[in-house]
């Protein structure tokens, strides 16, 4: 009872998060107006008789809350399989350079077509392009170790980071590097539809590999030699786990900017309630993942009048905690 009662509250949280971000805001609307709102469905009911309070809903809340529910929980799911693979706790959904190569994708498609729109499809092709790197460096040596993994990430960071701060040189410091500083930041103010059916294909094939794959999951982070005792293709899981948590990252870093920190603290979450296990831990972690993320995205509407970008928030909530995670566990192994 215990076991499906938690399971039950993993999977409302999120739909309870996201109603809260109806309800909550720089404008208030009490639970009868999002109810009435939500009952008229746009399809179904004749625009011309749409009240603010459908409007605030259906065009600007709710796009919102469900894109960044998907992209924290993304976020979360790539930080807990990565971690996993590499059988390290400090590793983010970005440790092989996907946020550094979709932050000058973007930043170059600013720069290029000076729209904001057109961040999209570069943030997601050379977030993908940066995982390349990655994977052909680590290759450098016929191995696909975590090591070179690893090594190929930071290199590959290194070197968008360079190509990010030259784009940023050579910018307009009036239009073009505003529009880049605050992408980067990450937010989710300009979410529309649209937005929710183009990110959603590659975030959704990324997340249900991940689920598919989970149990793997646990027999590659046993080490190589269990893993090939056990029957598993070592090189091609690896392949399709770094597949499906990079382009789920990716599809989420091309919507949001680079939100940071949730990658790594929300898995350490999942496991303080449910332990390693990746077959509970991956899907505990797209809950809280995108909980979390929709909590933060309201604090940044809230707290102040001009809204707060969400790697702001998130590094201020997630260094704290980790701060509290060194405390609790000595610094020993997680």
């Amino acid at each position: 009872m215990k076991r499906a009662l938690f399971y039950a509250s993993v999977c409302l949280a999120p739909i309870i998060c996201i109603f809260l971000s109806l309800c909550m805001g720089r404008y208030p609307l009490h639970l009868s107006d999002v109810m009435n709102a939500l009952g008229n469905v746009p399809i179904w009911t004749d625009r011309t008789s749409f009240g603010i309070h459908h409007t605030i809903i259906w065009e600007i809340r709710l796009p919102r809350a469900i894109l960044g529910a998907m992209v924290g929980a993304c976020l979360a799911a790539s930080g807990a399989a990565f971690q996993g693979l590499f059988r390290n706790p400090l590793v983010s959904s970005g440790i092989l350079g996907v946020s550094s190569g979709a932050g000058f994708g973007a930043a170059l498609a600013i720069l290029l077509f000076n729209s904001v729109a057109a961040a999209y499809p570069f943030a997601l092709v050379f977030g993908m392009l940066a995982v390349v790197c990655s994977y052909l460096i680590g290759r450098l040596y016929r191995t696909t170790s975590a090591i070179m993994l690893v090594l190929g990430g930071v290199i590959v960071s290194s070197v968008f980071a360079a190509l990010l701060s030259f784009v940023k040189y050579v910018a307009d410091p009036y239009e073009q590097l505003p529009a880049i500083v605050f992408w980067l930041m990450g937010s989710l103010a300009s979410a529309r539809y649209a937005d929710i059916m183009i990110a959603g294909i590659p975030m959704s094939i990324g997340v249900i590999g991940l689920l598919a794959i989970r149990w793997q999951i646990n027999v590659l982070s046993m080490g190589d030699r269990e893993a090939h005792a056990l029957g598993i293709h070592t090189n091609l899981s690896k392949g399709i786990v770094i597949f499906c948590a990079t382009i789920a990252t990716a599809g989420a870093v091309c919507v949001s900017g680079v939100v940071g920190w949730i990658g790594l603290v929300i898995p350490h979450i999942g496991r303080m309630l449910i332990g390693n296990d990746n077959r509970k831990l991956i899907p505990v972690s797209l809950s809280l993942g995108a909980c979390f993320l929709t909590l933060v995205d309201i604090l940044s509407r809230m707290i102040t009048g001009a809204e707060i970008p969400l790697g702001i928030l998130t590094a201020l909530v997630g260094g704290p905690f980790f701060v509290y995670l060194l405390k609790k566990t000595k610094g020993g192994d997680w």
